[in-house]
């Protein structure tokens, strides 16, 4: 079945324009909503596998209702789509786990590649903001992988490039099981959250570093 998916945005224009393209090019739209409060009422009434949120809404934020969802464990992955590149936004959306991150301007060129990444449970953000935070940070390759072996430096650069772990498995001539401890390890060594996607969210914020 195809996945379900729900849309929220308080820009009629915006959120018309993108549950017609989607529903076009025949994704399973199941609802949309203009403002925060009617959005996290739609997820929670009809448990979409995704819901693509505005930042920025009357009575719920995206972030907002993404702690909501978090506190109440309901597992429907959010995409956030803004105009916005504060820094402060984007390390929230990490904290709650978020699945995707676009920029409005480029959502209906992305949004394809982002919901087939997070179908695929691999997180999704716009080059463009990576690119950004990566130009107002003075972090360089050497300080990001010191703490990591050449063969863990390897995975992470292959894990940046959106690969899974049987697909990195079949690349290094290893077996999964040897993939999932490596990636155990970098994740004690970079100090990361033991979340399922903490290290394909730092690799994809730090891949311009790799």
């Amino acid at each position: 079945m195809n996945t379900r998916i729900v849309i929220a945005d308080d820009h009629p224009l915006m959120l018309h324009g993108l549950t017609d393209f989607l529903k076009s090019n025949g994704h399973n739209v199941i609802g949309s909503a203009n403002d925060g409060r009617e959005a996290y009422n739609l997820i929670v009434k009809l448990k979409p596998e995704i819901a693509i949120l505005d930042i920025r809404m009357p009575y719920l934020t995206g972030i907002e209702i993404a702690n909501e969802c978090k506190k109440n464990n309901i597992s429907t992955k959010i995409i956030l789509i803004t105009f916005d590149k504060e820094e402060a936004l984007y390390d929230k959306a990490q904290e709650l786990n978020i699945y995707g991150y676009i920029l409005k301007e480029f959502a209906v060129d992305e949004i394809e590649a982002c919901l087939e990444s997070v179908k695929e449970n691999i997180p999704y953000f716009s080059n463009e903001i990576v690119q950004f935070l990566d130009s107002s940070t003075s972090t360089t390759k050497e300080n990001l992988l010191a703490p990591l072996t050449k063969s863990e430096q390897r995975i992470v650069k292959l894990i940046s490039q959106n690969n899974s772990s049987s697909e990195i498995a079949a690349l290094l001539n290893i077996s999964i099981r040897t993939v999932d401890k490596h990636r155990e390890n970098i994740v004690t060594k970079l100090e990361l959250d033991r979340r399922p996607n903490s290290l394909s969210i730092w690799a994809n914020v730090n891949k311009m570093n790799f």
